[in-house]
């Protein structure tokens, strides 16, 4: 199945769904960095088909075949919770122009991916508007229109239910990476939507992993420790009183789900950076100059990481770092990042340190985008029953 992909990053959404089995016809990016990073990474047989630009500038009737997927993660900043929060106020909101993918290219389905701030109250009406601009990309604003009077023109043809144009059915589902599969904590909204003429049998994918799981598995279970040889240390109280919950709600039944995956499941294979040890990992170089301050207290290595993130002017910050027993604290390296966003380590990054913890920072984890992009698959396979 042919997509499109804008706003692409580092290609963490990219990634994941060309293994779901979306091949990309297109793939947008502005920043030079990223697009370096893209290039370096030949699975997707990039070349023409880059388009290291504005997304405003990309013409989307120059990819002459049909279209069945367009997906992205239009620049969160305008909705992070760690930056202004201007919203629509903000020059980098580009939902405006993934609704202009979707009323030029009209796919089957579309994926678009957002921080959990878009969800916050302050931003509402917005996203309301968001949402009503996807179901009907056809509704053009008009110029000098303001959104708010688009916006009630548009809600004000959904409920009469006029539209004869071909639109789209759309749902948003906030999720947890960590409870697919991926060894980081990381809240997320994803955006998606079926074109209305399009008979897809589609709900968002189930969780596979919970922390219930991962507490059983470390202290009444015990296998955790086991499988990593260590000692099984021991608890806090609030640990104790989850656990003590979680033998009541289940009794001698472990829970189906598979076990949240940690930050030690993810880079204990690899030699401490710290160490002189020779390897062959790419970019698994120390950073010095980690310290714990208020507000920036690292990821606990038993745990599943805190979201990473990009930081202010590419410089991560305590989420970007793996807390020890001892609750020492060092960077995570650039390979380690990319291991807890579920790049694969052969996946190669360009730029400096800081652009590239500030591209694993804005990316999303391959394997999450893998799940979501294999159920879309599913749904608009012919053979889908």
């Amino acid at each position: 199945m042919n997509s499109i992909e804008i706003f692409a990053g580092a290609g963490g959404l990219a990634l994941g769904l060309n293994n779901a089995g979306f091949k990309h016809k297109a793939i947008v990016e502005l920043n030079k960095n990223a697009c370096r990073t893209l290039r370096a990474n030949s699975i997707f047989n990039f070349g023409a088909s880059l388009f290291e630009n504005d997304v405003a500038n990309f013409n989307y009737f120059s990819i002459p075949s049909s279209i069945d997927l367009i997906s992205g993660g239009p620049p969160c900043q305008p909705f992070s919770l760690g930056g202004k929060a201007k919203g629509y106020s903000d020059s980098r909101d580009m939902f405006p122009e993934a609704v202009r993918a979707i009323r030029d290219k009209k796919p089957k389905a579309f994926v678009f991916e957002n921080v959990k701030g878009l969800l916050r109250k302050s931003f509402s009406e917005y996203f309301e508007y968001i949402i009503f601009q996807l179901q009907y990309p056809s509704i053009i604003k008009n110029e000098n229109e303001s959104w708010e009077t688009h916006r009630n023109r548009l809600k004000k043809y959904h409920s009469k239910n006029l539209h004869t144009e071909l639109e789209y059915n759309v749902v948003y589902h906030l999720v947890n990476a960590a409870d697919y599969g991926v060894p980081q904590k990381r809240e997320r909204v994803f955006i998606i939507g079926f074109r209305a003429d399009v008979d897809a049998n589609w709900s968002f994918p189930k969780p596979t992993h919970s922390e219930e799981s991962l507490i059983w598995n470390k202290w009444i279970s015990k296998e955790y420790w086991s499988y990593h040889d260590l000692p099984c240390p021991k608890c806090d109280e609030k640990t104790h009183k989850k656990i003590e919950r979680i033998k009541q709600k289940y009794g001698i039944f472990e829970p189906k789900f598979k076990r949240w995956l940690t930050v030690r499941d993810a880079i204990s294979d690899m030699p401490n950076p710290t160490e002189n040890i020779p390897h062959n990992y790419k970019n698994h170089i120390f950073k010095d100059g980690a310290k714990i301050y208020p507000g920036h207290t690292g990821s606990y290595i038993d745990e599943p990481s805190k979201a990473l993130k990009a930081g202010g002017h590419g410089v991560p910050g305590g989420e970007n770092m793996v807390r020890y027993e001892d609750s020492s604290v060092r960077y995570f390296t650039v390979r380690e990042s990319a291991r807890i966003q579920t790049f694969p380590d052969d996946y190669e990054f360009a730029g400096s340190w800081g652009e590239i913890m500030r591209q694993l920072g804005n990316a999303v984890p391959a394997q999450l985008a893998q799940v979501i992009g294999q159920s879309v698959f599913h749904a608009l396979s012919p053979n889908n029953s």
